[in-house]
């Protein structure tokens, strides 16, 4: 007994080094990594190439092969090197490139994995000398290999419903019904539970590799995407979870059936449980944004309540079906589980009330995806508790039945069944009842897989918040920008005496804006001229001129202190001089949004 304890002991704390291990790579940001930025800008024409491109996001971001790539207009690879953070900053993805690029229109695409374990991507394009006429295709890559996804997705929500039969049947049993029937009724579902969790938990770690790095099938055995798994934070929580069950297949194959578990071994049951549950926690949503130890927490909570109701469903049901005649389901197991339910429910609402508001941060954000899919499961829940309310209707009119016709426990929550053909009122007899108790939990349970489902979907979805904070950025991929061509002519018969000004303002809209000046030639080509000024008036206003105060920045005129401060249609007016005595002003006019 005393070496069996210490062997207990130590693999407590080997579960305790996983899960502090996990909650210590989870970091405040926002789900999903939202592009804040790029150099160069989307669509801005530069006078000379860079020497590399950046792209920076709103958290850190892992890299792998191919996370960016920039492309010339003949759909030529330009990169001369591998992606690496710039200057050591997590959340930035820059590549070299190769020296002596032509003048054209170069589309760089991206690809990285959020901190919340979700692969994101996206493209923008940018010219150097002028842009060209054709252009490789601006289309993002996707984010994941179609059928990659799909086996991931159905690797994710078959976790869930083994977590849900490993951990909701052992509570039924210990807290419920503790007796030597019903762990010979549980037993065989317990390990269909457990042999769920494990294959399926096997397949993530070896579809994880292909997800992040966005390749077929064909990459599920190679060694370099296993070793980067194992040193991703998904990937570690994919490994904890399964040693975590490897001790849960010791503890259960050294037990006998009819050994009831003691309060250290409880104890001990009480901690793999909380560390199963956060393997979930420490590698998805909850693990970043806002809050992030009491989301966590909150998420740890959620999970062990919907597996402690919809596994002990289960187990009621396989009592029910199962459990002999001459052992049936007493009806103190019942209440207890009824007591046990509701709690469960209570901490369901409490917890998924906060992951609610955590996810959305706004009630616009219910007409995003993961809005919308929120709804449908509270919806789902709903429909759930009204199933639940229909089995309570059956065991009330079962417990005035008369005492000697009870021979057996129903489904219910809490009451017993009676076996005689009706009662003394002419009631329906008990057999009807059954069957109307088996229904009402049997429909309790379907809807309770589609809750499940729609939980896995949430879980892989961006959250509200973070698609309001990206469309709100103004960003690489999406910009939000008003570009505007102002024709000037000086006339002087020179290269730089005519031509256009192509003028950017970011966001424009109302407030601060930044502005950048590209003075075009009269062969459309970029050309140096030593002034140029930019105004802005809003006459049935009253307002302006506004000077944007342009200062030449070896390529284009660029400010950052524009403040446009009403929407409305401005006169935007430019001053354009090429020489110490030819000069121009031409005037556009430009929309400025809310």
């Amino acid at each position: 007994m005393t070496n069996r304890r210490r062997t207990f002991g130590s693999l407590l704390v080997v579960v305790a080094v996983l899960v502090c291990t996990l909650l210590q790579g989870a970091a405040p940001a926002s789900a999903h990594a939202v592009l804040t930025g790029s150099d160069p800008r989307e669509n801005s024409v530069l006078k000379s190439a860079p020497r590399q491109i950046t792209v920076t996001f709103d958290e850190s971001v892992a890299l792998v092969e191919d996370s960016l790539r920039v492309l010339d207009p003949d759909n030529r690879p330009v990169t001369d090197g591998d992606p690496r953070h710039a200057g050591g900053r997590g959340n930035t993805d820059s590549v070299p490139l190769v020296s002596g690029l032509a003048q054209g229109t170069y589309t760089a695409s991206w690809r990285v994995v959020s901190a919340d374990s979700h692969a994101v991507s996206g493209a923008f394009t940018f010219s150097v000398g002028k842009p060209s006429a054709t252009r490789a295709a601006a289309t993002p890559p996707p984010a994941v290999d179609p059928t990659v996804g799909a086996l991931y997705g159905v690797g994710r929500y078959v976790a869930y419903a083994g977590l849900a039969l490993l951990i909701g049947l052992a509570v039924f049993v210990v807290a419920c019904w503790r007796s030597a029937t019903a762990a010979r009724v549980v037993r065989r579902p317990f390990l269909i539970g457990w042999w769920t969790l494990s294959v399926s938990t096997v397949l993530l770690v070896l579809l994880r590799g292909p997800y992040d790095s966005g390749d077929g099938l064909s990459g599920v055995f190679d060694p370099g995407a296993l070793r980067q798994t194992a040193d991703s934070r998904p990937g570690l929580a994919l490994l904890a979870r399964l040693m975590l069950l490897v001790v849960v297949a010791v503890a259960v194959r050294n037990r006998r059936v009819e050994q009831m578990p003691g309060r250290s071994t409880l104890a001990g049951a009480g901690v793999l449980v909380l560390g199963l549950a956060a393997t979930w926690a420490a590698a998805e949503h909850a693990s970043v944004g806002i809050q992030v130890p009491v989301a966590v927490a909150s998420a740890v909570l959620h999970l062990l309540a919907m597996a402690v109701w919809l596994g002990g469903l289960a187990a009621l049901l396989l009592a029910l079906y199962r459990a002999p005649d001459d052992d049936p389901l007493p009806p103190a197991a019942v209440a207890r589980f009824s007591r046990i339910a509701l709690v469960s429910v209570a901490v369901l609402a409490v917890t998924g009330v906060y992951q609610s508001w955590r996810g959305l941060g706004s009630w616009d954000a219910f007409s995003t995806t993961y809005g919308r899919i929120l709804v449908f499961k509270i919806w789902g829940v709903l429909v759930m508790l009204l199933a639940a309310s229909y089995s309570r209707r059956w065991t009330a009119r079962l417990l005035h039945a008369p005492q000697q016709e009870r021979v057996l426990v129903a489904v219910g929550h809490g009451e017993s069944l009676p076996t005689a053909h009706g009662g003394d009122d002419g009631s329906a007899g008990p057999q009807t009842q059954r069957r109307g108790l088996r229904r009402s939990v049997l429909a309790e349970v379907a809807v309770g897989v589609l809750v499940l489902v729609l939980t896995t979907a949430l879980t892989g979805t961006e959250t509200g918040r973070a698609t309001e904070t990206a469309s709100a950025a103004s960003v690489a991929g999406q910009p939000e920008v008003s570009l505007t061509l102002i024709p000037y002519d000086t006339g002087k018969n020179t290269l730089s005496g005519r031509g256009k000004v192509q003028v950017t303002l970011e966001p424009g809209r109302v407030g601060r804006n930044v502005v950048e000046a590209i003075v075009y030639g009269a062969d459309d080509s970029p050309v140096s001229i030593p002034e140029l000024r930019l105004t802005f008036t809003l006459a049935d206003q009253h307002i302006g001129p506004l000077d944007a105060h342009l200062v030449d920045e070896r390529g284009y005129w660029g400010s950052d202190s524009l403040n446009l401060p009403i929407a409305g249609t401005w006169t935007m007016k430019a001053t354009v001089r090429v020489s110490d005595i030819d000069q121009v002003t031409v005037s556009k006019t430009v929309k400025v949004a809310r």
